[in-house]
């Protein structure tokens, strides 16, 4: 399946070597006004090349909306977006044009469907996620209407893993980090790797505030649950937290309830959210990256014809997907909010009675 959501829905096409990625996404209200600025910053944010912790590959990541606005403004009707790519190198891929790469998607692709696209991993590359960062710029648009803002920054690195959350320090970080005290060793561990042909894993911290109570559809469209399906659909992503995640299983019940006064809630072990239902507290997701599949040491494989290889790859990679993760963890955040608020709103008769006011 290509298309995320319910009401608000995100279908994306292209790959990571075509002449073009993109998005279609349908259900934004009319009267939003869509900020393009803001839209390419946030591109901008997740385009490659911008330092050495990230790969080589020059891309603008120009976006142009083909649809759904008028004068600035959302019309209600699908907003169509388009990404050009300018900086293909996919004569690069042609020694890996008959092999698996360990670690990628090539060998599932390939049984799945008879065939593949090998430059660049085709539509299974993280280049796919350029569209899911212009349909979530759209979403945060939205979402800032309504007082939500969602912020994110990594937490750990290679197993070094920061204590303090400064988002705003994030935010100012090539590194996206959150702990300006580790952010030091965690950018060398990710050079020392690059330095060795190889690549790290790393963690993202996302979080939302200012969202309101009563997001989630229960029982099989919970708000936690789709929160972990957004997240483990980015690539690279092999485990989602929500609140303290695991690590509330070392806990006692008495130590992980969060106790509610009148002020609020003493603290947030369920990370915003209980019964699939938004608390109105702080959301926050922890979503862990594996280290990046594509390095550059020689490694046992097989080829299409079953043949027992070696693997030698080239070509320009992330030495940790994480890094640029964090600007995709935001925007799937965003989609999936966006889309409970919409889902949300014919849940209560005074919904209806606000819209369409009884007649006598």
């Amino acid at each position: 399946m290509n298309t995320f959501g319910k009401q608000l829905t995100l279908t994306t096409f292209g790959e990571s070597h075509g002449k073009a990625l993109g998005c279609i996404l349908d259900g934004v209200p009319a009267g939003l006004v869509i900020d393009e600025g803001y839209i390419q910053s946030e591109l901008d944010r997740r385009k490659p090349g911008k330092s050495k912790l990230e790969t080589a590959r020059k891309e603008d990541d120009r976006v142009e909306i083909l649809s759904g606005v008028f004068e600035g403004v959302s019309t209600g009707t699908p907003i169509a977006m388009v990404i050009f790519n300018t900086n293909q190198k996919s004569r690069d891929y042609d020694s890996v044009k008959d092999l698996f790469r360990p670690g990628h998607a090539d060998f599932t692709y390939f049984h799945k469907y008879g065939m593949r696209d090998y430059r660049g991993g085709g539509r299974s590359s993280a280049r796919e996620t350029a569209a899911r960062v212009a349909g979530g710029a759209i979403a945060k648009l939205m979402l800032k209407e309504l007082g939500v803002a969602i912020e994110s920054g990594l937490c750990e690195v290679d197993g070094i893993a920061g204590a303090v959350r400064d988002f705003e320090h994030a935010k100012h970080s090539k590194l996206h980090a959150l702990d300006p005290t580790v952010a030091q060793a965690q950018e060398k561990a990710i050079l020392s790797a690059k330095d060795n042909h190889d690549s790290v894993g790393g963690v993202v911290l996302t979080r939302a505030t200012g969202v309101p109570v009563g997001l989630g559809e229960p029982l099989y469209y919970k708000l936690d649950a789709i929160l972990a399906e957004a997240m483990m659909g980015i690539n690279a992503v092999k485990a989602v937290e929500i609140g303290d995640g695991v690590a509330s299983t070392h806990l006692k019940g008495s130590q992980n309830n969060d106790a509610i006064t009148l002020e609020g809630f003493e603290s947030n072990h369920a990370g915003g959210i209980l019964g699939g239902i938004s608390n109105g507290d702080t959301i926050l997701v922890k979503t862990h990256f594996k280290p990046t599949p594509s390095i550059f040491q020689e490694q046992d494989t097989i080829t299409t014809h079953d043949e027992a290889v070696k693997c030698n790859l080239k070509g320009r990679h992330d030495p940790c997907v994480a890094v640029r993760g964090a600007v995709v963890c935001e925007a799937m955040m965003a989609l999936t909010l966006a889309d409970m608020v919409l889902l949300n709103m014919g849940k209560k008769m005074a919904h209806l009675h606000a819209l369409y006011p009884k007649k006598a």
